[in-house]
Order: C-alpha cells, then structure tokens, then sequence
C-alpha cells in the first residue's frame, strides 16, 4: 500500500484495524481501494501475530459503496469495453471479499455510520457486525438497477433469513440500527464514542483462545449451511485430528493434569 493508501492498518495487542479511508466520498470504493484492501487482507492473513480483525470507516460512513465515479466512467465507456471492464472489476472485488470472509481469525464490522451496497456487503462478509446507533444499512443496489455483488445475495439470506433478504433487496431500503439489531443483521449496538474501543475488546476476546483451533472451528463451520451433518462430522473429525497435535492443546493439558495433580 503507498503512503496516500485508502485503507489504513493499525494493530494493537494482536488486533489489526482496518480502516477504509475515503471519507471525502464517505469511503466509496474505487479500484484503487480494491487494490490496497487485497494487499492490507493479504498481510493481516500472513502475519501470525494478528489474531483478529476489526474493519471499520473513517469519518461518519462506514461505506457508501461503490465510486459513482467508476459508474460514470462505465457509461461513456466504448459499448465493446463495459463487458470486459466490469468483469476484470468484479474479479478484484470478489477477490477482496473472500480473504475478509475467508481469513482464518475472528473478523468484526464496526459500523459507524451508512453501511450502503457494496459497503453492507462487506459488513456482512464479516463474522460479526457491531453497529453505532447512528449507523443505517441498505442493499441500495436496486435504484442504480443493480444487483448486489459483493456477496450480500449469500451471506444476507444467512443473516437474516431469505424472504427478509429479499424484501430488502428488493425495496433497497433505509434499514435503522435497531431494527438491524432485531432482524439479526448485526449481533450488538453502542454508542458512537464506544465503537472502536467496544470492536477491539470484542475481537480481543473472541481470539483470545486457540489460534488454530479457531481458525479450523470457522472453515467448518463457514460451509456447515451448505454441507449434511455426516460432511459437517467428517470435516470436524480432520480439524480435532490438527488441533491434537498443536502446541495449544498439548501445553492446556498438561497444565490441566499438573492443576489437577496439584
């Protein structure tokens, strides 16, 4: 990422902050932001020191969505380019939203503000959403005659089950931070000031165990929708025969049969 990066990371005690710094243009994201935020997941998976994420907006939007700079652009394109363009775009985008649901390490929105399209997209690709009580969320997509693409048409009906995530797609409509909280759309509400401190001690506890086990429990149970109970068993069984031989388990045994011995 270059110095006039639009994302910021900051880590503190094992938890990185990843920030989406546009806030100008409420934090849209253009190409060059679904470069820096591929590069920023990148590092955060690679580093073992980084035991959560938190990602969440600088100034008073969390995401606004998509640049409508690059709509613009799509319009006075050549006819024969827009095709071509749009999938090269799509490919950088769906690449950045499979590390944030795919990294191995408890990940957390902190929504402070408008969550809109592709910006609720990327909340939800999150494990957990904590929202500010000022913070609103729309599938906005439908009144730019869109579909959603950053994988709100999956992991939305999971949240919040699907005839709710298709009357919200669908309406594109202004959804509240309390009613988010009561259609499951995010898992906790605070205030403004607490978002980020309250953001970083949730990641911090969510990882405070096993690194690996953590990171196994959550492939499972990334496909458990998708997969039979023998499949959901089966994965499980390869994952406790990993965690059997981690350091984690071996050394929280022994100092369990020495307390007990003891």
């Amino acid at each position: 990422m270059s110095h006039d990066s639009a994302i910021t990371l900051g880590i503190v005690e094992g938890v990185a902050t990843l920030t989406l710094n546009r806030p100008s243009v409420r934090n849209a994201i253009d190409d060059a932001m679904r470069s820096d935020m591929i590069d920023a997941l990148e590092a955060v998976a690679a580093d073992d020191a980084i035991r959560a994420l938190v990602i969440t907006g600088a100034g008073s939007a969390f995401c606004a969505g998509g640049d409508v700079k690059g709509m613009r652009a799509r319009l006075e394109a050549p006819a024969s380019d827009v095709a071509i363009n749009g999938w090269r775009r799509q490919q950088r985008t769906h690449r950045a939203v499979a590390l944030l649901h795919g990294l191995g390490k408890p990940t957390i929105a902190a929504v402070n503000g408008a969550a809109a399209g592709l910006g609720c997209d990327v909340a939800l690709a999150c494990d957990l959403i904590i929202a500010s009580n000022a913070a609103h969320f729309t599938m906005s997509f439908v009144s730019r005659g869109l579909v959603p693409d950053g994988g709100g048409m999956y992991f939305l009906p999971r949240r919040i089950g699907l005839a709710r995530a298709k009357e919200l797609v669908f309406s594109g409509r202004r959804v509240g931070a309390g009613e988010a909280l009561s259609l499951g759309l995010v898992e906790r509400l605070t205030t403004p000031e607490a978002l980020l401190a309250d953001a970083t001690a949730w990641a911090a506890c969510l990882s405070a165990g096993s690194a690996p086990a953590i990171a196994l429990a959550k492939s499972v149970l990334d496909r458990s929708l998708e997969s039979s109970l023998e499949q959901v068993l089966a994965e499980g069984s390869k994952a406790q025969a990993i965690c059997y031989s981690t350091a984690e388990h071996r050394a929280s045994v022994a100092a369990f049969l020495a307390k007990a011995k003891a």
